[in-house]
């Protein structure tokens, strides 16, 4: 049977006339109304990717579940590639469904699997059936290399794209990859014709554990007290969620500049002989693990100073603050430079998590090099080149003066940027999380936190558009009983999956509430802050069963706030972020079903 390529409906978008200064005067009409067309179109030409994947699975029967979609998931946010390659590019090439790459420094997976599969390369370019078929067949010869008994996280690292023993940054980046693709399985999928299904993936047996605390990964499923969690050697901090070693002499991987990022080095740079005065926003047109490798070896040395992942915000940087990376041409000597991973025609790679955890860091230098975030760029997005004022001091890599590049591009919503770069410049009221869309921070399950008691690895949140407060939709908690104990219920549920750099800055000077619906009595709710290397927890409020109740608390009064993880019971920090919603119940062995809608921010 001969499988011919989809054909996606999502064709470019004009570009607009070159403004300058802060505010576009060229409004974007219909932007929104194009976003969710393309958004639609790229439903459509999904739908034929799981008979794909099942093909692919019958063929090769030991594949495990999921792998082929979190792979797709990882590589292409399951759109076909084209494989483009420009000179001083972001990223390596990919091609397909799959984001096979195809040399240029990296494996030439594309000719490895036409051997394999006796077929012409171009079908793999060209067509998902022949994409989806390489990648199951890279996988299997993979897996019958590996000693039996191997780990996914193994085979995932021994499949990748980035050449092998090339550097210990490469087998950094495999190990990223890895980890991703774990992760988009781990939670699942369910968005725009992306289908995975979720499947628990046990981080201790995946990984080792000094690979968890270099991946800053999340501790998930662990039921215990509140406090630090010792074992030989490590410990969960209980404020990030990540596991760290006990020795801080082995965390030598963090960041020095931005204590949230991971420091990964790459060679391109050279002495600035310019202040810091501006930032660029980049896209890379790429992978994050893909481009990790890229930045330590590429034909045309480029670099950037931090990159973020998609799927969680987690931020690795490769160049120093003090140098000058290699991101922008003429304009390196006095700008720093963030990679967002992604494409450009595919607003679904901006997820709230980079947006947070990238406004987070932008924050981080307008203190640091006294950078106004006030004059950040604060209008319509462009899909070509359009150079704005120098007096825009943040900024995207088209709007810079010299340069050939389109990034960030017409999906990056400058707006919300501006807003998270300066919070409380919204209005009186910023809707945090409205659900309607997506899950927004809370893509965790109720479970997910270490600090979590009572109940069940098997409870579950999703987006229901059954039942609303406002607009359609509201995010659903199924809180289960953990049989294996009588413990009081106490859910942090985590914005921004226990990465404070991902959740959504707040103005202290204003009130953080939520509605909530519970299917059940006696249950009080709460909120955490994050305000710094700390963590307060606000007071209880009990809601009544089965009706709406908005509950809210004033950042700025300290008697709404207790001391809970180094705090001090006040919201006194510079910076601060909604770190969790708080459940509480006493034990019980009934399941309960629990909603909330709208988490906003609002102004004193």
């Amino acid at each position: 049977m001969r499988h011919t390529c989809l054909a996606l409906a999502v064709s470019a978008l004009l570009g607009m006339t070159a403004t300058a200064g802060a505010q576009s005067t060229q409004p974007d009409i219909g932007r929104e109304n194009t976003i969710e067309k393309k958004q639609a179109d790229l439903a459509q030409a999904r739908a034929a990717f799981p008979d794909y994947f099942a093909a692919a699975y019958a063929r090769y029967p030991r594949l495990p579940a999921g792998l082929l979609e979190g792979v797709a998931y990882v590589q292409s946010r399951w759109v076909m590639l084209d494989g483009a390659y420009t000179d001083a590019a972001e990223a390596p090439s990919a091609i397909g469904l799959m984001g096979l790459y195809n040399g240029n420094g990296f494996r030439d997976q594309v000719a490895e699997a036409a051997s394999l599969l006796g077929i012409a390369r171009t079908q793999i370019e060209q067509e998902p059936y022949w994409n989806v078929m390489a990648a199951a067949a890279l996988l299997s010869r993979a897996q019958a290399e590996l000693p039996r008994g191997s780990t996914e996280a193994a085979l995932l690292q021994a499949y990748a794209g980035v050449a092998a023993g090339k550097s210990a940054i490469d087998a950094f980046a495999r190990e990223s990859f890895a980890y991703d693709v774990l992760l988009s399985i781990d939670r699942g999928a369910d968005d725009d014709g992306i289908r995975i299904a979720s499947r628990a993936i046990d981080w201790e047996k995946q990984f080792g554990l000094d690979a968890l605390v270099r991946q800053r990964a999340p501790f998930v499923r662990l039921d215990v007290s509140r406090g630090s969690v010792e074992v030989d050697g490590y410990h969960v901090d209980t404020v990030d969620e990540t596991l760290r070693r006990t020795d801080p002499v082995t965390e030598a991987i963090e960041s020095t500049d931005y204590g949230p990022a991971l420091w990964v080095a790459s060679p391109y740079f050279h002495a600035r002989g310019q202040s810091i005065t501006a930032v660029a926003i980049h896209t890379m047109q790429g992978s994050y693990a893909g481009s990790i490798s890229w930045f330590q070896s590429n034909p045309s040395s480029v670099s950037a100073h931090y990159l973020i992942r998609s799927s969680d915000g987690q931020i690795t940087q490769m160049v120093r603050e003090s140098q000058a990376a290699h991101h922008i041409g003429s304009q390196n000597g006095y700008t720093l430079g963030i990679e967002h991973e992604g494409f450009v025609n595919n607003a679904s790679w901006y997820t709230t998590a980079m947006y947070n955890a990238s406004a987070a860091l932008t924050r981080h230098f307008c203190s640091t090099y006294s950078i106004s975030c006030a004059s950040a760029y604060n209008g319509d997005a462009h899909s070509g080149i359009v150079v704005l004022a120098a007096s825009v001091k943040v900024k995207g890599h088209q709007h810079f003066p010299d340069n050939t590049h389109t990034d960030p591009g017409i999906n990056w919503d400058w707006r919300r940027y501006y807003t998270l770069l300066n919070p409380g410049s919204g209005g009186t009221t910023t809707l945090l999380d409205s659900f309607e869309s997506s899950e927004g921070h809370f893509t965790s399950t109720p479970s997910y936190s270490g600090s979590t008691t009572g109940i069940n690895a098997t409870s579950t949140a999703e987006r229901d558009c059954t039942i609303a407060k406002a607009g359609n939709c509201s995010e659903h908690l199924t809180l289960v009983d953990n049989p294996a104990n009588t413990q009081d219920w106490a859910v942090r549920f985590l914005s921004g999956g226990g990465t404070p750099g991902s959740n959504s800055s707040v103005s202290r000077n204003g009130r953080v509430g939520f509605w909530v619906y519970v299917g059940g009595s006696g249950f009080t709710v709460g909120v955490g802050i994050d305000d710094g290397a700390a963590t307060e927890r606000s007071t209880q409020k009990a809601v009544a069963a089965n009706t709406w109740t908005y509950v809210e608390w004033n950042l700025a009064d300290a008697g709404q706030w207790d001391a809970w993880v180094g705090g001090n019971g006040s919201i006194d920090a510079a910076s601060v972020t909604l770190d969790a919603i708080w459940l509480e119940h006493a034990h019980t062995t009934f399941t309960v079903n629990a909603y909330i809608d709208d988490v906003q921010w609002k102004s004193n």
